[in-house]
């Protein structure tokens, strides 16, 4: 009963979520269509550091990187006139699932502190390249030449169109990250998370299967770069800051650590209250930092489980 009542709200969510256009429509109100597909995009994102962080225990400060490595790989195409979205979305994933695999064999032979600050210190360091390529715009960002173009199947010119594009990638991968926890190699990850001495004594090693987790969700982080950077068609090196990182990381917090959903509904619930606190006058609009702070306290304090733990037949690694 327990797994029918879960299926059943996720279904409820994600109808909802894909009929917004309509609702927009209805209502006039495009500006939800762009707001709703700019939060799918952070929960694609946030999916993917869930799968090392909620799934893995590996507590990474530079996951932004990946953003903004699948960013920059559709931006510098478009510049040179390469706007072929299946050529874009292959470097993009590649990129990042090269650079992951760099980051992720230094980083995950440490632990703890030590694997925080590698991961920091590599996405500072990419930050700052961004900053000194000043033929892609350093500081002040590069404008995208034109929209990746996907042979004519999708045309992201059409809002409506780009929309249920990002949100059919955000299904698929919630559906990637669902088989691949509940596979053998989730379950060596999720096994080495909960300790790692006794996973190596029944014959695992630990390592391959994280620098293979932690590669999985730089390259998924590519994808959600290529489409951020389509949705704002503008890029800065801000999107790989660390405190970009920071802010997806709050979302799988937020959501619940180790859920399939919580993710999703930590990226819409944060970026949904920023966008209506933000948009008060007076004091709230003026502080609403200081709210969205108070709020995740409370969700840590009496929420364990974060946001999904609330949900009705919801539990750690649906």
């Amino acid at each position: 009963m327990r797994g029918h009542l879960r299926l059943f709200v996720l279904i409820v969510g994600l109808a909802l979520i894909a009929a917004v256009p309509f609702i927009a429509a209805f209502f006039e109100q495009p500006f939800y269509v762009d707001l709703l597909r700019r939060v799918m995009i952070f929960a694609i994102a946030a999916l993917s550091l869930n799968l090392i962080l909620g799934y893995g225990g590996m507590v990474s400060f530079g996951h932004a990187a990946y953003l903004g490595i699948g960013g920059y790989a559709v931006a510098i195409l478009a510049q040179y006139g390469i706007d072929n979205g299946f050529i874009q979305l292959g470097v993009a994933v590649g990129a990042s699932a090269l650079i992951a695999l760099v980051i992720g064999a230094v980083s995950i032979r440490t632990s703890g502190i030590y694997f925080i600050m590698i991961t920091l210190a590599f996405t500072q360091m990419l930050y700052f390249l961004a900053i000194s390529l000043e033929e892609y715009g350093g500081d002040d960002g590069l404008r995208l030449a034109a929209l990746s173009d996907f042979a004519g199947l999708i045309d992201l010119k059409n809002g409506t169109a780009f929309y249920y594009l990002v949100f059919a990638v955000m299904v698929a991968f919630l559906y990637i990250v669902h088989r691949i926890v509940h596979s053998r190699f989730g379950m060596v990850i999720r096994a080495a998370k909960s300790n790692e001495a006794r996973t190596r004594a029944i014959g695992f090693s630990p390592y391959l299967y994280r620098l293979g987790a932690f590669v999985i969700a730089g390259a998924m982080c590519g994808v959600a770069g290529l489409l951020l950077v389509n949705h704002t068609a503008y890029l800065t090196p801000d999107f790989m800051h660390w405190t970009r990182s920071g802010e997806i990381m709050f979302m799988v917090i937020l959501g619940g650590i180790g859920t399939a959903v919580g993710p999703v509904l930590g990226a819409f619930v944060l970026l949904l209250l920023e966008d209506v606190l933000s948009g008060m006058g007076g004091f709230v609009g003026d502080h609403w930092q200081l709210f969205i702070g108070i709020f995740l306290v409370l969700v840590v304090l009496f929420a364990k489980r974060g946001l999904a733990g609330l949900l009705p037949g919801a539990k750690p690694h649906d």
